[in-house]
């Protein structure tokens, strides 16, 4: 596939690439304004961005433009990709776009203009009879979209403020092949089946009050998941060497001056005043780390100092964008912060990603690995951040593990590896993260004393595994579809008894499977043993236990998994003792 870039290079890629999925998707949303354009010429047009999966384009309609008229606009643009237009690419100085764009009555592209600096020459995409001022990259020819499907409608604020007008926006997808449309529909239908709100409600995992958009609550079993993975994650960092703290939720505002959260991340932070001064609610645990190594002097010999912290953070994130567990304003960060000496760093960013990669395997991921560069925004010299950056790549690759680059998207103080984690449909979630920083040690004025009895800096690395524990216990419903593993599931066994008389045969078993830290309930309700087999197949519950008169006499339980084909669905009865094995293996 030839992508055509602002500069008129045309290279070759693979859709497949990060550049060729922008172009294609980026291409198709010109595809979608143009055929916009043509059935409706009183159109006002705003932007229309690739995004994560597929496109969208907002734009100002002088009627009112429902899903109903997908259909028109989805034909329109499959006789433009039939026409096989080539893109061009050309420049204008601002003073020609914005006579061209006043002259086509583009207001909003009027505005967009005006903002550029007077000097700067304005790359114009060309499809046809439709143009356009675009950073690009664009596929060479609109033939190559195969498939394409208009997805919803949805209102828009115009550049996302909600004092400006409110915009349409139509957001659809498209690929090279049909069958890649038909797998990626089919995933969304199952993604629907599987959505972590929907099912996270049905089994009683958490909720979100109108009281408190963004701020979960997790309920009983939520909260038996949410504390297995807390134990999980404490086990293995004891092993690891890390030792655990707890900061202040709230902090005063200099420590974030001096952290440089207060310059570049204050419009993420909640802030408040307490005794008139200024304090800001931690959106992240790092500045309250610093100060515990601080409390001390430390020595070479202390390095490296593993310190992990479950904090509870609060991010300020708009409404509009609040999803479920996915999305939130207030989360658990598995975080942890190592200081090291620089000649422990290649090991310690290993040993990291040992780590990580033990935990995805555990719960059945895959995953990519993306390699973040300095962003726009930032802070300390090009030479730290070039020996950060390096010293990621080299460590990934003594890992033997593949890696992208993605430009200007690390932290401020910092380059990092994120981690993708593959869920069982094929979806990708940022999770792990491994930051490399020279900045705080530095502009907190921490240090050690080396073998040679001097003062030296420390380097610090930041890292996640979970990343936020909401959010990866959104994604493991998601992907186990609600039905759990059986050590991670807040419900083991759920006993059915065939009738009140063996009730209380019931509770004896369910008290010997607690005394074996196996997690029990009892369906004891006077209610036919058909329905309550079928609540238990709803609540996902991993074992079913039926007892009746011949289990009651036989000191035994009839068994039933959850999962295999219906064939070996059926265990039949054993002893209690050998059920108990088989589930604790």
């Amino acid at each position: 596939m030839k992508v055509l870039r602002r500069n008129g290079e045309i290279i070759e890629v693979n859709f497949e690439d990060q550049e060729g999925k922008k172009a294609f998707w980026h291409t198709s949303a010109h595809v979608l304004a143009q055929a916009v354009k043509r059935l409706y010429p009183e159109t006002k047009c705003a932007i229309g961005p690739a995004i994560e999966n597929g496109f969208y384009y907002d734009f100002e309609f002088a009627f009112s433009f429902s899903e109903d008229h997908l259909k028109e606009v989805e034909d329109e643009m499959r006789r433009i990709v039939k026409e096989s237009l080539s893109l061009q690419v050309f420049d204008k100085s601002k003073e020609e776009a914005l006579s061209f764009m006043a002259e086509a009555s583009e207001k909003y592209k009027i505005e967009l203009i005006e903002e550029l600096p007077d000097s700067e020459i304005i790359s114009f995409y060309k499809q046809g009879e439709y143009e356009e001022f675009c950073a690009g990259p664009h596929i060479s020819n609109v033939c190559l979209i195969k498939a394409i499907k208009l997805l919803s409608v949805a209102g828009a604020y115009w550049r996302g403020n909600e004092n400006n007008s409110m915009l349409t926006r139509i957001y659809g997808i498209s690929f090279p092949k049909a069958s890649q449309l038909e797998e990626y529909l089919h995933m969304v239908e199952e993604a629907k089946e599987r959505d972590h709100r929907k099912l996270g409600k049905e089994l009683g995992i958490f909720t979100i009050f109108d009281e408190g958009p963004g701020l979960p609550v997790f309920l009983p079993k939520g909260m038996v998941l949410k504390n297995i993975l807390v134990d999980y994650w404490r086990k293995i960092h004891r092993r690891d060497g890390y030792v655990e703290i707890s900061t202040p939720i709230m902090l005063e505002r200099s420590l974030w001056e001096t952290s440089g959260h207060w310059d570049f991340y204050r419009d993420s932070m909640y802030s408040l005043k307490v005794e008139d001064e200024d304090y800001a609610i931690k959106p992240m645990s790092c500045p309250g780390g610093m100060l515990v190594y601080k409390l001390e002097p430390r020595s070479y010999k202390e390095l490296p100092m593993r310190i992990g912290e479950l904090g509870l953070v609060h991010r300020n994130e708009k409404s509009g964008a609040l999803h479920g567990l996915m999305r939130v304003r207030s989360f658990t960060q598995d975080d942890a912060h190592i200081l090291m000496r620089e000649d422990q760093v290649m090991d310690e960013i290993q040993g990291v990603m040992r780590l990580i990669d033990e935990v995805y395997q555990k719960f059945g991921f895959s995953y990519e690995i993306e390699l973040s560069t300095r962003p726009e925004h930032s802070i300390g010299s090009d030479e730290d951040w070039e020996l950060a950056t390096v010293a990621l790549e080299r460590a990934v690759q003594g890992m033997g593990k593949s890696y992208v680059v993605n430009e200007g998207d690390g932290a401020f103080y910092g380059p990092k590896l994120d981690f993708h984690l593959k869920d069982s449909i094929g979806r990708t979630w940022q999770c792990g993260t491994i930051q490399l920083d020279f900045q705080l040690p530095q502009r907190f004025n921490i240090d050690y004393i080396g073998a040679d009895g001097e003062k030296h800096r420390p380097i610090m690395l930041h890292r996640v595994v979970f990343g936020s524990i909401e959010r990866f216990i959104g994604i493991l419903i998601e992907h186990y579809a609600g039905k759990f593993p059986s050590w991670i599931a807040p419900i083991q066994v759920k006993i059915l008894s065939v009738s009140d008389k063996y009730n209380d045969y019931a509770k004896q078993v369910a008290e010997y499977l607690n005394e074996k830290d196996i997690r029990v309930e009892v369906d004891n309700r006077s209610e036919k043993l058909g329905y309550k087999i079928r609540e238990a197949r709803m609540d996902k519950v991993p074992y079913m236990i039926i007892v009746g008169e011949n289990e009651m006499n036989n000191g035994s339980v009839s068994v039933r998994q959850r999962d295999g084909d219906k064939d070996n669905q059926e265990l039949g009865e054993m002893k209690i003792e050998e059920f108990v094995g088989r589930i604790s293996r």
